[in-house]
């Protein structure tokens, strides 16, 4: 393989006897492999094999991992396609931490950017986007403060910051929230916001401040 080419990824399917779900999951990771999108694909009946479930974590079925990728539950043939060429391209990292919150898999998110912090500054400034689905804002803000005082927060300064000067005040108000959960680091960040049009964002941002100055 050329270094220009990309490697497709490995895959691995949980799946069980009665699972309604596991044999279209399995079908297109089948099609995905004779296709070269994947390199290898495992499949493990955890009827049989119940220590892989302990071991991935999971008491649900279908479960695949892409890569990188956790996927749980059914998956159409596009969206495993869609993951499997994030996975060969070394992309897809802020899209994973959506879904995860979109799905509610906070832990997961959690645990994800503690590991590999670089997407969460991406992910970050979509809460500024004003078509971001709502199940996102509210996740985003859950993982925040998750991640509060943390090194991988911290290195999102600058998305924060990007996120303080919006033009919606919702957003500023966001910011000023967050960047108090940052660390004194953030501080310069949130001076300007006292003096925001709006009241919402003046009144965040000195509570955020106080909260510095207390640490």
């Amino acid at each position: 393989m050329s270094p220009t080419q990309k490697t497709p990824p490995n895959a691995l399917l949980l799946m069980a006897p009665a699972c309604p779900h596991c044999p279209a999951v399995l079908e297109a990771l089948t099609r995905l492999l004779k296709e070269a999108r994947i390199g290898r694909l495992e499949v493990v009946n955890v009827a049989a094999h119940p220590e892989d479930a302990a071991a991935a974590g999971t008491r649900s079925v279908p479960w695949t991992r892409l890569g990188p990728f956790v996927l749980e539950g059914l998956r159409s043939a596009a969206e495993l396609g869609r993951w499997a060429a994030h996975a060969a391209a070394g992309t897809g990292a802020a899209d994973y931490l959506a879904l995860l919150l979109e799905e509610r898999r906070l832990d997961d998110a959690v645990a994800s950017v503690r590991e590999t912090p670089g997407p969460l500054g991406e992910l970050l400034r979509r809460a500024g986007e004003p078509d971001a689905p709502m199940g996102v804002r509210i996740g985003i803000a859950a993982l925040v403060e998750e991640l509060q005082g943390s090194d991988a927060l911290a290195a999102a300064l600058p998305a924060l910051e990007t996120l303080a000067g919006s033009e919606a005040a919702a957003v500023r108000a966001d910011a000023a929230h967050w960047l108090g959960l940052v660390g004194g680091q953030a501080a310069h960040a949130l001076r300007p916001l006292l003096d925001d049009p709006n009241a919402d964002v003046r009144e965040i941002a000195a509570e955020s401040l106080a909260r510095l100055a207390a640490r």
